[in-house]
């Protein structure tokens, strides 16, 4: 609106003008007319009212040129207040932005010149500082370079940075804003950074910064040559010294009856230990001199700090974790101390309760070791649980899907470990068997010598040494002669056949002298017989006889047996054995012919 109505005042400025020529020639030419020329006293009267009237038309017009002015003026007056509230507002939104919007930096050869704010030509300011970033630093390695001849060319709307026809740098009024200065003193002030910087780079990159670098660069190589020899040279030395030890001070190192150490395993730890030592200074030297080495030239400094930091940063990090994680430390301490000594508490009290000092009713001697192996495994597993938030990294995922996948093959490969832990739970609370106790499991009978929460162990009479899962015992039935024979008496039993011709009443009487004379078999009760058949040929007798000791199940058997014998052979009755067949004439008798006596009248 502004625009079309200046565009008006001109061209009435303009129609103006052109009037006022027109008047001024008319009026100049009836004042210089030919005064000698006859005209009537009309024509005269006419003039001079042409020359009134122009006159007037004049006088408006120069009215008009005066109050035209005064609006241009006041149109001018009122551009230049909106210029300048457009500009505080400019300058109030960039201060209100400066709090938050961090500048980007130049940064050329690690050194940072200036920062940019905002964009230039649609480039963004990080685009801009790598532009100038480069520019400084191609120039900078010039060996013809005078950093004195950048100069400044300005137009309406930038100001740049000028080497001969190259473009260091570009200004805009915004920059400006943003630094609080013109554009034209924001160019001044950074030419005079800029040129200095080049003529850092000027110096850094001449001939003779270039031989005194390499210079440098041989002379840390045959430092560090000279290093590496004089280790070897120290540690072939310290290596000859070890050795001689061996024969001087060294002894050999015991722990009770059991010798640890002898000399020349010392002597080889030693050396171990050196040769350790000598590739661990050798790694610091090479951990110093290759970044030395990349640092002398500033082509290859940037890469010399990369070097450093791969090795540097995981051992700040490391130690930085250290540091963060003694907190952690001192509350898993606390709680492994805590949980420690609760173990040791609950120990005790298994080990009062098994000796029989200690008496709970209902609880029995033999379950306190198992139910402490149990309750320590729950506060083992508490433990754990209460220090897994405080382990490091124990929110990562990475760290969580191992533990995952740890329970997961836990899970699946250990359904038969844990079927065997709960038969063994069981087995131990429902106590068919004690340790020592002789017991039958299906085929196998022997002495049960172990129990583990896995498998139970058992020794055959025959020194067979027999290993069961808890699981097949479950499902098992299982014979325990010992806990008959300690709360009952275990009964043993055996069969012979004797002739019908035999009474009966003095076999009985026989069999229960021979149970009576076998050792392990106790008195009271009394040992019995019973006839368990009437066979065609022969009866069957059972003798049944109390034993104690069930783990001489096997010699009281063959004792019973012998003494059977003998008390039969000695009484002159034949044992008939179900499968003993004989042809016999009535004359020839089966009793050991040393065993006959002649018979008495009385028999």
């Amino acid at each position: 609106m502004k625009k079309n109505r200046l565009f008006s005042l001109l061209l009435f400025l303009l129609v103006a003008n052109s009037m006022f020529a027109q008047l001024g020639k008319a009026v100049r030419e009836i004042l210089t007319g030919d005064s000698a020329v006859t005209h009537t006293t009309v024509r005269n009267d006419s003039d001079s009212i042409r020359m009134a009237n122009m006159k007037r038309e004049l006088e408006e017009a120069r009215l008009n040129e005066a109050n035209m002015r005064m609006e241009m003026e006041q149109l001018r007056l009122k551009a230049f207040a909106a210029d300048s509230v457009k500009l505080a507002q400019q300058k109030a939104r960039i201060d209100s932005l400066r709090q938050f919007t961090p500048g980007v930096p130049v940064v050329v050869e690690g050194d940072t010149l200036f920062y940019l704010y905002t964009k230039r030509g649609g480039y963004t300011p990080l685009q801009r500082a790598e532009m100038i970033d480069a520019a400084i630093t191609q120039l900078g390695k010039r060996f013809t370079l005078h950093p004195d001849s950048v100069y400044i060319e300005s137009s309406d709307i930038v100001s740049d940075l000028m080497y001969g026809n190259k473009v260091i740098a570009s200004f805009t009024d915004q920059d400006g804003l943003w630094e609080g200065r013109s554009r034209e003193q924001l160019a001044a002030d950074k030419r005079i950074v800029v040129v200095k910087k080049l003529k850092e780079l000027k110096e850094e990159h001449s001939f003779w910064q270039l031989g005194k670098r390499i210079l440098y660069f041989v002379l840390v190589l045959v430092g560090q040559y000279l290093l590496f020899r004089l280790t070897t040279w120290l540690f072939r030395k310290l290596k000859v010294r070890i050795q001689k030890l061996k024969d001087t001070k060294l002894k050999p190192i015991s722990i009770q009856d059991y010798e640890l150490l002898d000399t020349q395993r010392q002597v080889n730890l030693l050396i171990f230990l050196s040769n350790l030592l000598r590739y661990v200074l050798v790694f610091l030297q090479l951990l110093i001199t290759v970044p030395l080495l990349f640092v002398i030239f500033p082509q290859t400094k940037g890469l010399a700090d990369t070097i450093f930091s791969y090795i540097w940063n995981p051992v700040k990090d490391i130690l930085v974790g250290i540091v963060d994680y003694i907190p952690n430390l001192f509350t898993i301490f606390i709680i492994w101390y805590a949980i420690k000594y609760l173990v040791r508490f609950v120990h005790y009290l298994s080990r009062e309760i098994e000796a029989g000092r200690l008496k709970f009713g209902g609880f029995y001697p033999d379950w306190a070791m198992p139910t402490f192996h149990i309750i320590r495994f729950l506060l083992y597993a508490f433990m754990i649980a209460m220090i897994y938030p405080y382990l490091p990294g124990s929110r990562s995922g990475v760290f969580q899907g191992i533990s995952v996948f740890v329970g997961l093959i836990v899970s699946l490969g250990s359904s038969t470990v844990i079927g065997n832990i709960i038969a063994g739970l069981v087995i131990t609370y429902m106590r068919p068997f004690k340790l020592g106790d002789r017991i039958q499991l299906n085929d196998t009978t022997g002495n049960v010598i172990e129990k583990t929460p896995l498998v139970t162990r058992i020794r055959t009479p025959k020194n067979e040494v027999v290993t069961i899962p808890n699981s097949f015992i479950m499902s098992s039935h299982t014979v325990n002669y010992s806990s008959s024979a300690r709360e009952y008496g275990l009964i043993i039993h055996s069969e012979v056949t004797i002739g019908y011709d035999a009474p009966w009443r003095q076999v009985h009487q026989l069999l229960i002298e021979a149970a009576l004379n076998t050792p392990g078999v106790i008195d009271d009760p009394r040992p019995f017989v019973l006839e368990t058949s009437l066979s065609d040929w022969y009866p069957v007798y059972q003798i049944n006889a109390y034993i104690r000791e069930a783990d001489k199940l096997a010699q009281i058997y063959s004792d019973l047996h012998q003494n059977i014998q003998d008390r039969f052979n000695e009484a002159g009755v034949e044992i008939m054995s179900p499968h003993y067949m004989a042809m016999r004439d009535g004359n020839e008798s089966t009793i050991p012919k040393d065993d006959l006596r002649p018979k008495t009248d009385k028999q």
